[in-house]
């Protein structure tokens, strides 16, 4: 087996290297998401190592990266040097012009949704990927469970004429996870990737989305399909539940189908996601949910802006 490329080398799609070592992998952020997941995945391997942890303030950049053996860089140049890949915990402003520099200094790219603030710097990120010809995953966390992947299995299966769903939350109400982006932004590019990307591709590719509400508060979605369904979605990061509540309805002429992530821990996913990541970095051929995917997803969060 051949050795893994040294630190710095471009990873790109298209160029397969086998190697047994796992890929090194370099995090932007030390905020809650890098400490409580980020981080953790990484370094839990055997597919990855987390090598280096970048951010504004170089105290909680180590603070994230000691515990796992990982060295805080001093600069977001010196992270590139150290890794092969980078992954991205930082608001999506941020993420979009540092993803860019990844890219197109060859390395992989491990992707928060939304790729950016807007479609143009959504655009940029997958143009830049596309450009440099590398390796790019979202962390769309439930596309890789089992149980969201057999009902997308079961829903292909389906005629659909219409469908509803929500993905609700309090974290906006206070907490780690009540943060500037999420408040300025709301539901909508916080949770809203997530449920479009599943309507998108459980009952047929979306044509048009429109959006009613305010995405600090409640919003709603209609969407309508290639195959003349129509689908319903809502949002909210400002509900008081006792937990977290992901549901889809998908109805026909066959029985309904229903996607609910109650039952679900979590913590399967992410396995998946740090395997099939390594595997994609090392074979050089992307996953579908890659950045062209992300802009996807930008495009039906700029039409869904209530106007």
């Amino acid at each position: 087996m051949s050795p893994s490329p040294p630190a710095g080398a471009p990873v790109r799609a298209g160029a397969p290297v086998r190697a047994a070592a796992p890929v090194r992998v370099g995090l932007v952020g030390a905020g809650p998401w890098a400490r409580a997941t980020h981080a953790r995945i990484l370094a839990a391997g055997p597919e990855t190592e987390l090598v280096a942890v970048w951010a504004r303030r170089t105290e909680a950049a180590r603070e994230v990266a000691e515990p796992y053996g990982a060295r805080a860089a001093a600069s977001y140049d010196e992270l590139l040097d150290t890794c092969e890949a980078v992954a991205f915990a930082v608001p999506p402003a941020v993420q979009a012009g540092l993803a860019v520099r990844a890219a197109l200094a060859g390395r992989a790219l491990l992707l928060e949704k939304p790729l950016g603030p807007d479609v143009p710097a959504a655009r940029a990120v997958a143009d830049a990927v596309a450009e440099a010809g590398v390796v790019s995953q979202l962390v769309l966390t439930k596309r890789y469970h089992p149980a969201t992947r057999d009902f997308l299995r079961a829903a292909a299966e389906l005629k659909i004429t219409g469908a509803r769903s929500c993905y609700l939350h309090g974290a906006f109400l206070g907490g780690d996870f009540a943060t500037a982006w999420r408040l300025e932004h709301g539901a909508l590019l916080d949770l809203g990737p997530h449920l479009l990307d599943l309507l998108d591709e459980a009952v047929a590719p979306i044509t048009s989305v429109r959006g009613t509400g305010d995405a600090r508060r409640w919003i709603e979605l209609t969407c309508e399909h290639e195959n003349g369904a129509v689908s319903q979605a809502s949002l909210s990061g400002a509900v008081n539940l006792p937990k977290a509540r992901t549901r889809l309805e998908l109805f026909g002429p066959e029985a309904e189908l229903v996607y609910d992530t109650a039952p679900l821990d979590h913590e399967e996913c992410w396995p998946v996601l740090r395997s099939e990541f390594a595997t994609a970095v090392r074979t050089g051929r992307p996953p579908t949910l890659d950045a062209s995917r992300g802009l996807r997803l930008q495009q039906l969060l700029a039409q869904a802006l209530p106007r």
